[in-house]
């Protein structure tokens, strides 16, 4: 009878076939060609315990990168040769808490404690293997105490000759994931741009020049007007303290958002005189007259989504409803021009800068309004 080969001895193959999971652990189905093994048998733990470098030693600059769980590929350096992993690159890095994967192919110094330096097996392309180990749903829990239940999950292996041809395929599509993302992050970047353009368009009368041409409708008929022109009165927000539990909402300034009212971080008042004095009804525009420098002069209409009142930083504008909508009011207090208005008259203090409602009056825009009102 032929002696059995030692486990040095093996083939690769021959390794990959003595850790093989049976079909019934199998979680789903693979190509005939792949396998399941045991995680803990796709790897050696490569961790030297001794050569941790504890994170208050990092350097900031260094010939030796030192590598850990944290979010950045390299943590820190150090300069200690000494410490430098002695094994062969490219290695995996696992984090005990953070369930961090990182794949090393340079030459690195291990971080504070929290990691593991895995080393694939043979049977192994180690890029594939970074990815396949990615896809094991592992519980984020204490690595050193639960390593050996690594037992309990599988990994699926292709065959060596077709492990670099997946590696490939996924590197282009993340490739192309990395381009459209850029695209969406630029577009993104440039979203008060473009905004701020289109605002422009629309209260210089370009946005809708095509219609007046087809309908017979000059830009003369346009007029110049003032807030004071439109607006009845311009009326500051209760300063009495809000709570955090009540009858109705305080509409503070960090509710004005992109020209809507935000209903996330509320605070409300039961104080029944000011439910009545400041009470908001659908179609009502909020001025933010104090805030930072750069969000002062901020404006949100209010559609009535829940009853609500207003808060000291900000006016509401009682406009004249027969001469403008508050769509168009609340869009005209956002553009550019009122912009630069708001950074002509405000008042700087300490972290804050004010607009007071006599400088808000004077603010004006070009309307289509009737000029006989």
């Amino acid at each position: 009878m032929a002696k059995a080969k030692k486990k040095e001895t093996l083939t690769p193959e021959e390794r990959l076939q003595a850790v093989l999971v049976p079909d019934w652990e199998q979680p789903y189905k693979v190509p005939e060609n792949w396998c399941w093994i045991h995680l803990l048998d796709s790897f050696e733990n490569c961790t030297d315990s001794k050569k941790k470098i504890p994170q208050k030693e990092y350097l900031q600059d260094g010939k030796i990168a030192v590598v850990d769980q944290g979010q950045n590929l390299i943590g820190g350096y150090t300069n200690d040769r000494e410490m430098i992993f002695a094994g062969n690159v490219p290695v995996i890095i696992f984090g005990d808490h953070t369930r961090c994967i990182k794949y090393i192919d340079f030459p690195f110094a291990q971080g504070a404690d929290g990691i593991k330096v895995l080393k694939p097996k043979q049977f192994f392309n180690e890029k594939a293997f970074y990815y396949a180990f990615q896809t094991v749903d592992i519980p984020n829990m204490g690595y050193r105490r639960h390593f050996p239940l690594f037992d309990k999950y599988a990994i699926p292996v292709p065959p060596l000759s077709e492990q670099q041809r997946i590696v490939d395929r996924i590197e282009s599509l993340f490739t192309k994931l990395d381009e459209a993302k850029q695209k969406a992050q630029d577009a993104l970047n440039s979203f008060e741009t473009r905004k701020a353009a289109i605002l422009h368009k629309a209260f210089t009368g370009e946005l809708t020049a095509q219609w007046r041409k087809e309908h017979g409708v000059r830009i003369e008929s346009w007029k110049n007007v003032s807030v004071s022109e439109i607006c009845h009165s311009l009326k500051y927000g209760t300063s009495k303290k809000s709570v955090s539990q009540g009858k109705v909402v305080v509409i503070r300034m960090g509710n004005l958002q992109d020209g809507e009212i935000r209903w996330d971080d509320l605070a409300y008042s039961n104080d029944e005189e000011d439910i009545e004095k400041y009470r908001l009804f659908s179609g009502d525009v909020l001025f933010n007259r104090t805030n930072s420098s750069a969000l002062v002069g901020k404006t949100s209409i209010y559609r009535g989504d829940y009853p609500a009142i207003y808060a000291g930083y900000l006016i509401k504008l009682d406009y004249d409803h027969s001469r403008i909508i508050g769509d168009f009011l609340n869009y005209s207090l956002n553009t550019i021009r009122a912009k630069k208005y708001y950074n002509l008259v405000k008042t700087d203090g300490v972290n804050q800068s004010n607009i007071n409602a006599k400088k808000l009056e004077h603010i004006s825009s070009l309307c289509p309004i009737l000029k006989n009102k």
